[in-house]
């Protein structure tokens, strides 16, 4: 069954969301008299021009013990750019919405070892056991020789844990390099409130994307990614002298999550786990969306992402910018207002 390519558009009073024009063609997965027939997905080529035509920042605003708030109105939000307040043309809360759910397991060896896939898959029950009508999932695999698209988006959760039961993990982590592919995925969910889940061990050894390209291509990501780190302390005992941590690529999956809005999240039992999905579930189901369209002017770079809100709201979750045009600023000593 191919699937199909999602060119949404502006709706008042509900979710809106706009993606750029033109999207790459993708691989995507075969059903075949019930056989499972998937292809890799190549790597992303990065670009430095790459502009986008709509902004959409997701945020989570949290009170201070790190819990959701809601009844947020739109007067007391402020988004910035570059330290200037931007004049946005949309303000939605997302409580009630559903969401799709790019989940990316991990498919190397290492995976296989200490329960590992046990814990992720306890993850997914507990996704798919809280789900909301109109939730949907789609399951991707990352493996060594590059990245596999198991269920394409289906509201059937069943379908996700069947072809999870289905991998035998084997080889490399390549995880790094399969992760960038994932933004673009997401717009093929059937909902403006969208998610990246990805279930890894934290140890990549065959990504062949370097760090500084890593860094310049999250630049551009504009859907959180919730990171959940998959350990055992008995196998990733560290050298003399090193930290537990610093076996793990904790610093990527670290700039992952705070990029992009989500957050990231190290368990060593499976219970820890399903815990982290609730959590993130929280999140997901209290996020507000806001955002504008870039003026066209100006050059094409890098502009950081800020927001000022009312002083009950300890923290904000965020995405720390986007690459674009100049955006479009709000009048001296005015607030931004949806239209």
């Amino acid at each position: 069954m191919k699937g199909r390519t999602r060119k949404p558009g502006k709706r008042e009073g509900v979710l809106i969301i706009m993606r750029k024009a033109t999207l790459a063609l993708l691989t995507v997965t075969l059903f075949l008299s019930g056989d499972l027939i998937s292809e890799p997905i190549d790597p992303p080529q990065s670009s430095e021009s790459v502009s986008v035509d709509y902004v959409l920042v997701p945020f989570i605003p949290l009170d201070r013990k790190g819990k959701p708030l809601s009844g947020l109105r739109e007067t007391e939000v402020r988004l910035m750019v570059d330290g200037r307040e931007v004049e946005t043309d949309l303000f939605a809360h997302a409580a009630s919405a559903p969401v799709s759910f790019t989940i990316l397991l991990d498919g190397s060896g290492s995976m296989d070892l200490a329960g590992k896939m046990e814990g992720a898959r306890a993850a997914l029950e507990t996704l798919i056991a809280n789900r909301r009508t109109g939730d949907d999932y789609a399951l991707f695999l990352s493996t060594s020789g590059g990245v596999q698209e198991l269920v394409p988006f289906s509201t059937r959760g069943d379908a996700i844990l069947s072809a999870f039961d289905m991998v035998e993990p084997f080889g490399k982590t390549a995880v790094f390099d399969a992760v960038m592919r994932m933004p673009d995925e997401t717009v093929r969910g059937g909902n403006g409130s969208r998610a990246i889940i990805l279930l890894t061990d934290g140890l990549d050894n065959a990504s062949s994307i370097e760090r500084p390209a890593l860094l310049r291509q999250l630049e551009g990501i504009e859907v959180p990614v919730y990171p959940l780190g998959l350990v055992s302390r008995a196998l990733l005992l560290p050298a003399a002298g090193a930290s537990f941590e610093s076996r793990l690529d904790l610093g990527v999956l670290g700039d992952l999550a705070r990029m992009s809005g989500g957050r990231l999240a190290i368990a060593n039992a499976p219970e820890d786990l399903q815990k982290e999905i609730e959590l993130v579930l929280s999140e997901l189901r209290s996020q507000y969306l806001i955002g504008f369209a870039p003026s066209g002017k100006g050059t094409v770079r890098y502009r950081r992402i800020e927001m000022e809100i009312d002083s009950r709201v300890s923290s904000v979750r965020v995405r720390t910018g986007y690459r674009g045009t100049d955006p479009p600023l709000a009048a001296r000593g005015g607030r931004s207002t949806s239209r």
